[in-house]
């Protein structure tokens, strides 16, 4: 009963760490849970054997992970058994952080494994965000500080995975200090956890400390001076096409009639540069000329360039009979006295899995779990920078603004500021949307760099070089999503190269040679060390 009562306890603890740190990402926003929340995890699977600390962690992951995309059940055709799913493939990397973690306090001691978790941790958070085609840099524990400019600020140094380090750290010192006070507390008779040495305890602590205390000086200095550099005016049309709408043949003339009345009123701050969302026009620019010339008459009318999403497809050879077709999700730039610039054309690289193409459709038999079948695309090769008389940018298109390479690239290729254009109308009035400015928010930060978002549905918004988001599109009351408007902002064209630009992941390298190293030391010592912790089963 005890045994019972103890792994109930366990499970419970594992599974409330998860929502702890859930909250603290939006739709909550209760950011200074994250600094916390790993405690109780730690906790619980200090002195576990390791096939327990996994399977404690994956209910961690699971719990945390089945909030975060909750939203998944809002999308066509997707339902618990894909939310599910989803949650257990991801869930399974924190599982393999606790066995980690678990190996490394039974073989060497909880102090090691203490200073362990911050490089564990990063790894597999890298891992899972980019290991083969279900890479996910979602709800990365980064993401939870976006509204913190001078938090955040080492991502110009370290990436988003930077700040996932401290804030593992900062819990991990914690941790630390708990386990020693109960240890101390119970006078070492029945103590639960065995408490770190002095000087262990002490060299945690100070680590955390110092970290901390760089990041805050860095960032508050970082974000007090002043961003130089001459403006240019950028406009963003948020349509608010429903999803059911988008793709309906009787819909097509109102929604040219929606961007058309949207773009004149753009115009009228005098903009250099007009944006439209993801695949905003009805058919593709490319295949259908009633609609082209409808756009090219738009911009003559605005007097201005026009950046917009429109979905073109292509035929290719088929060992069936037939064409079969292909598509391209691309971003299109605008002449308003020359029409489309057809050199300045980008092709979607990377494709979203499940909703633009089916991975290794002739191998993997999807339609044994209910994944719909669907139309499919290709992705383009080229990251295209578009270059105007006075500024260049880069164009991501939907969730490619979630990896931080895909920004890097256009930032190395001499991108001054970088465009999101995006569709979240699929996820309805959920957290999504925001999950996805909490990202965007660190693409500006790492590069230094303006990021413009324009959402069908939003938020459509600006975010400057630090991370703040400066202005977006909105209501009278307020309301940022599922609205119609437009939004003019002045951006800085930067020319920026910051350590993380150049160097990218340097930190991610770093800490899979120390959580080898750690793992490798650990297993290598003797079962002596290892016998004297309790196992809490």
């Amino acid at each position: 009963m005890i045994l019972f009562l103890k792994t109930l306890t366990a499970v419970a603890t594992a599974i409330v760490s998860g929502m702890f740190i859930f909250a603290a990402f939006p739709p909550f926003e209760l950011s200074f849970l994250a600094w916390v929340a790993l405690i109780p995890l730690f906790l619980t699977i200090a002195g576990k054997r390791g096939g327990h600390g996994f399977l404690l962690s994956l209910l961690y992951g699971i719990a945390f992970l089945m909030g975060i995309f909750n939203w998944i059940l809002e999308v066509p055709k997707f339902t618990y058994v894909h939310h599910a799913i989803l949650a257990l493939y991801l869930g399974s990397y924190f599982g393999f952080f606790g066995l980690a973690f678990c190996v490394v306090v039974r073989r060497w001691g909880i102090a090691p494994a203490l200073f362990a978790a911050p490089f564990l941790w990063v790894s597999l958070e890298y891992l899972r965000s980019n290991l083969g085609f279900l890479a996910l840099p979602w709800g990365l524990l980064a993401h939870s500080q976006y509204r913190h400019p001078a938090v955040i600020q080492v991502a110009s140094l370290t990436g988003a995975y930077g700040i996932s380090f401290l804030i593992v750290l900062v819990n991990s010192a914690l941790a630390g200090i708990v386990m020693s006070a109960v240890s101390r507390l119970s006078k070492g008779e029945s103590a639960f956890y065995h408490p770190l040495s002095r000087w262990s305890g002490k060299a945690l602590i100070l680590t955390a400390s110092a970290c901390i205390a760089f990041a805050l000086t860095y960032g508050y200095r970082t974000v007090s001076s002043p961003l130089m550099g001459e403006g240019i005016k950028v406009s963003v049309v948020q349509g608010n096409i429903l999803q059911k709408r988008k793709w309906d043949p009787k819909y097509a003339p109102l929604i040219m009639k929606t961007y058309a009345e949207l773009t004149e009123q753009a115009s009228k701050d005098s903009p250099d540069l007009i944006v439209w969302p993801e695949a905003a026009t009805p058919r593709a620019i490319t295949r259908d000329r009633e609609i082209y010339s409808e756009v090219r008459k738009v911009t003559a009318e605005a007097g201005t360039y026009l950046l917009l999403g429109s979905s073109q497809h292509r035929k290719f050879k088929s060992e069936e009979p037939g064409p079969k077709i292909k598509y391209l999700n691309s971003a299109f730039l605008i002449d308003p006295e020359q029409g489309m610039l057809r050199e300045q054309r980008y092709k979607k690289i990377r494709l979203l899995p499940f909703g633009e193409y089916l991975p290794h459709e002739n191998v993997i038999p999807w339609s044994f779990i209910r994944i719909p079948d669907i139309v499919g695309y290709i992705p383009g090769e080229d990251f295209t920078v578009f270059a105007l008389p006075t500024f260049r940018f880069g164009v991501t298109i939907c969730w490619e603004s979630i990896f931080p390479d895909m920004v890097r690239q256009f930032v190395n290729r001499g991108a001054q500021f970088i465009i999101n254009i995006t569709n979240e109308a699929w996820f309805g009035k959920t957290a999504a949307p925001y999950q996805f400015v909490s990202m965007s928010v660190f693409r500006a930060v790492e590069n230094r760099v303006f990021v413009v978002r324009c959402a069908n549905t939003g938020v459509s918004c600006f975010i400057d070089p630090r991370g703040r988001v400066v202005d977006r599109v909105k209501d009278s009351n307020g309301q940022d999503i599922f609205v119609r408007g437009v939004k003019c902002s002045s951006v800085v064209p930067l020319d920026s190269r910051t350590l993380y630009t150049r160097y990218g992941d340097w930190l991610v390298w770093l800490s899979f040679v120390c959580s080898l190293a750690f793992i490798l030391f650990a297993s290598l010592r003797t079962h002596k060390r290892a016998n004297s912790i309790p196992d809490h089963r």
